[in-house]
């Protein structure tokens, strides 16, 4: 069955408020501590909600970032693949937060180095359950690694789970999902696995476009009559929403300059 779009127009002010917001703050926002970096992002308007704050200063970003790991910018954990800016990181979790009630499933794909995995599970609560998706199996081991120096109940619990897969397809055995956040731009559009996977009242965040940096983050509810309503929030840049194979070779052409054959 074909899955219906509605396309809303958001105000151009929305989107150009959002935009010179995050000019304005991300240089601001760099911390000492883990705790420094979330009060800033508060007293810049990014983090509105005491839930998302609490969930931010619970998992110290420190504990996943390798490199910088206080500064308002994203940084690479290795093959391919980055932990985004903590206000990127704000604005999903702010995005979602209605959805992220106790008790909540959610998925979480491109899930990284497992920081907003963790997030998400301090928010739903022991009732809830969230979901991890990484196609690199390196990263799968590492995430799991760093939920653990901290929080290591949400892997024993079955809490968080962390597993290797494409994300493009989501993950049915556990769906429905009331939240599910992406966090790779999806170039060829909105999987349609993915708006299947989506509980009716939940809702999706997922960057959509090319690589050259025409990307927009997309906001995506699926009404409780299974209508699907859809809005462009705001330029970003993210990498891209891919295979494996695809990753891995960018990557290694990066790292040790290995040309195609």
């Amino acid at each position: 069955m074909d899955i219906m779009l509605k396309q809303l127009i958001v105000p151009v002010s929305l989107v150009v408020n959002i935009a010179l917001l995050r000019v304005s703050m991300a240089w601001r926002s760099h911390g000492q501590t883990n705790d420094e970096l979330v009060d800033n992002l508060k007293a810049h308007n990014i983090i509105q909600h005491d839930e998302v704050e609490k969930a931010m200063k619970l998992v110290d970003r420190g504990l996943y970032a390798p490199h910088n790991q206080y500064m308002d910018a994203p940084q690479s954990i290795g093959y391919g693949a980055t932990i985004s800016a903590p206000h990127m990181h704000a604005y999903a979790l702010e995005l979602l937060h209605e959805q992220l009630k106790s008790g909540g499933k959610v998925l979480d794909v491109g899930s990284g180095s497992g920081y907003l995995s963790a997030c998400f599970a301090m928010m739903v609560g022991e009732k809830g359950k969230v979901i991890g998706i990484e196609h690199v199996p390196n990263l799968v081991t590492q995430s799991i690694k760093n939920i653990e120096k901290h929080a290591p109940e949400l892997i024993a619990s079955g809490r968080v789970k962390i597993s290797v897969g494409d994300g493009r397809k989501g993950y049915e055995p556990e769906a429905p999902y009331n939240a599910i956040h992406v966090g790779a731009a999806a170039e060829q559009g909105v999987p349609d696995e993915l708006i299947k996977q989506l509980a009716p009242g939940g809702r999706m965040v997922i960057p959509v476009g090319n690589k050259l940096g025409m990307q927009a983050l997309e906001q995506i509810d699926k009404l409780l009559d299974g209508q699907i309503v859809r809005q462009s929030l705001m330029d970003v840049m993210y990498v891209p929403l891919t295979d494996k194979d695809s990753q891995y070779t960018k990557w290694r052409r990066k790292i040790f300059k290995v040309k195609d054959l």
